[in-house]
């Protein structure tokens, strides 16, 4: 029970890493709160784990986020967990695609912990874990323009709440995966003209030769969010199976 009494919002719980992170960490004794835009799949994780908390929420929408924290008396952890990944280079990004991708990578990260750190504040202990994306400032990827764009923001957002808050007991950590397996991944693959050829292609890039998988993802996201890791504070950590050797 590494997380016990501990309570901790994940967001983007519906699938993928945030269903399998929230359901690690609900496994390890913590008080989850699951959030997402999508309630239907929320419900499924419930249905899992009858103990987690679910509410329906943007990220991205300030008034929602302000009224689901006014809600929460003590908050010990936020693991951040949306994004959206755009495909294509510069000139295949429009403005709307632009501003899209950083409202959705960036501007929720910002909103969900600006309006978390002062509860973190008050008890002058705090851990924020923000998935960010081995294709960032650690990777070029061709056809990842604006992800690529975000996600390394997101290190930079990572490495300035850490060093900023780091005397008020708040910690800040970013884990960066390669290619994951998750329903947005197949997602994309179906998109592809060869849905099979790009299937092997994503496959290839990861020197492992295999994809990674929600739950080990999550692995690390337990160590991050637990007590064991509270020497840890604005790291980067590369779970790609070695994509950027």
């Amino acid at each position: 029970m590494r997380l016990e009494n501990k309570k901790i919002i994940v967001t983007a719980a519906a699938q993928g890493i945030g269903r399998a992170t929230a359901l690690k960490f609900a496994s390890e004794g913590a008080n989850v709160i699951a959030t997402d835009i999508n309630e239907q799949k929320l419900e499924e994780i419930k249905s899992l784990n009858p103990s987690i908390e679910i509410a329906k929420l943007d990220s991205t929408n300030k008034e929602e986020v302000e009224n689901f924290y006014a809600k929460i008396d003590n908050i010990d952890v936020l693991f951040h967990a949306v994004g959206f990944v755009h495909h294509g280079a510069l000139l295949d990004c429009d403005t709307d695609e632009f501003h899209n991708s950083i409202n959705i990578n960036i501007f929720s990260a910002y909103l969900m912990t600006h309006t978390a750190l002062p509860k973190m504040l008050k008890k002058k202990k705090g851990n924020i874990v923000i998935v960010s994306s081995a294709a960032s400032s650690v990777k070029g990827v061709p056809n990842r323009f604006i992800y690529t764009t975000t996600k390394a923001a997101l290190n930079g957002f990572v490495k300035s709440v850490a060093a900023d808050y780091i005397k008020d007991g708040i910690r800040c950590n970013a884990i960066l995966p390669g290619t994951v397996e998750t329903p947005s991944w197949e997602g994309r693959v179906q998109m592809a003209d060869d849905p099979e050829q790009a299937r092997k292609d994503f496959i290839a890039r990861q020197a492992m030769g295999r994809l990674a998988q929600p739950e080990e993802i999550a692995s690390m996201a337990l160590y991050l969010a637990s007590d064991e890791s509270d020497f840890v504070t604005g790291t980067l950590n590369l779970i790609d199976g070695g994509w950027t050797l």
